[in-house]
C-alpha cells in the first residue's frame, strides 16, 4: 500500500530522480492494486478493462506533480473514453470516475447526468468532485453546484469531470492495507452504474 515514502517522491526535485522513484515506488503499487481492481469490476462490468499507468513521456523539462494510473479505454489509450482513474499526489491518493480531456461523446454525457442529478445522491456523504485534473483542488459533492459543474463540462472545451473519494496522505486507513484497498475497491464499486451510463449514452 502507499506510504508516506510514497507522497515524499512528489518532493524530489529534478525530472529524471523523481520519474525514477515513481517507477521505482509507485508504479509497482498501481500494477498490483489495478490487478485487483479489475478483477473485482470486470464481473460487475461484463466487459474487459484496460490498464494503462502514465510513463510522462512527454514531459522534457518539469517534473510531475501526480501520477495515475486508468482502468479503461482500448489498447491505444483511455482519455477518449470514460475511465476509472486511481491518483496520487504529494497530498492524497484519489480513486475516480473520469472524464477529461475532451472525450468522445462528452456533451452528450454531460448533459445525461445534468437530466439525471438525483443518481448522485446513491453516492456516500464522502464522495468529491475534481473538474480540472491537473490541479489538487476538490471540492465535497453535497457542497459542489453539481448543475453549474455540469453545464460547465458540457460547455465549457476545457471542462472537465472527475468524481470519486480521496484518501488523505495522514489518514490512519492507509496503515491497514485491507481496509485501505476495501475502501479503494467501494469507490469504484459505488462508480460503476455511472460508468455503465455514460457508455449507454455513448452508444
Amino acid at each position: 500500500m502507499f506510504s508516506e515514502k510514497s507522497f515524499d517522491v512528489f518532493e524530489i526535485p529534478g525530472l529524471e530522480e523523481r520519474m525514477a522513484a515513481i517507477r521505482a515506488e509507485i508504479q509497482p503499487k498501481f500494477q498490483e492494486l489495478d490487478d485487483y481492481f479489475i478483477e473485482e469490476l470486470e464481473p460487475l462490468l461484463g466487459e474487459k478493462l484496460m490498464l494503462h499507468i502514465a510513463q510522462h513521456r512527454r514531459r522534457t523539462t518539469h517534473a510531475p506533480e501526480s501520477t495515475w494510473s486508468a482502468m479503461g479505454g482500448n489498447k491505444r489509450g483511455y482519455k477518449k473514453f470514460p475511465h476509472f482513474q486511481l491518483t496520487i499526489n504529494n497530498q492524497y491518493i484519489g480513486m475516480w470516475l473520469s472524464f477529461i480531456d475532451n472525450p468522445e461523446f462528452e456533451k452528450e454525457m454531460a448533459q445525461f447526468f445534468l437530466e439525471n442529478q438525483d443518481s448522485f445522491k446513491n453516492l456516500s456523504e464522502d464522495f468529491v468532485v475534481s473538474l480540472d485534473h491537473t490541479k489538487e483542488t476538490i471540492e465535497r459533492l453535497e457542497k459542489v453546484d453539481l448543475e453549474k459543474a455540469l453545464i460547465r463540462w458540457r460547455d465549457v472545451k476545457k471542462g472537465e469531470f472527475m468524481i470519486g473519494r480521496i484518501i488523505k496522505k495522514e489518514d490512519k486507513i492507509l496503515k491497514d492495507h485491507e481496509a485501505s484497498r476495501k475502501y479503494m475497491l467501494e469507490t469504484y464499486q459505488q462508480l460503476v452504474p455511472f460508468y455503465q451510463a455514460a457508455f449507454l449514452v455513448r452508444e
